[in-house]
């Protein structure tokens, strides 16, 4: 029950999203706007261009490899075009 905020752009499947998108771990705890892609649902299935936008989300970066890793205040760059 993870919402993350990617600060890259991300290939998920055959479809490239923008940087800013919005995403879910599960249909139900998406929102409008939301892309919902379960692997993001695991501490070992994030990225560290992902913030968490809830209390699930932190405690899953919180338990990764990325944990100790800060992270980025700005979305720039090539990688950020979706």
């Amino acid at each position: 029950m993870a919402r993350w905020r990617g600060l890259a752009a991300f290939v998920i499947g055959h479809r490239k999203y923008p940087a800013g998108q919005s995403y879910a771990d599960t249909v139900g705890n998406a929102v409008a706007g939301d892309v919902v892609y379960a692997a993001f649902g695991t501490s070992t299935g994030i990225s560290p261009m992902l913030v968490p936008l809830d209390g699930a989300a932190t405690t899953l970066r919180n338990a990764s490899v990325y944990s100790a890793i800060p992270l980025p205040c700005t979305i720039s760059g090539a990688n950020s075009i979706g």
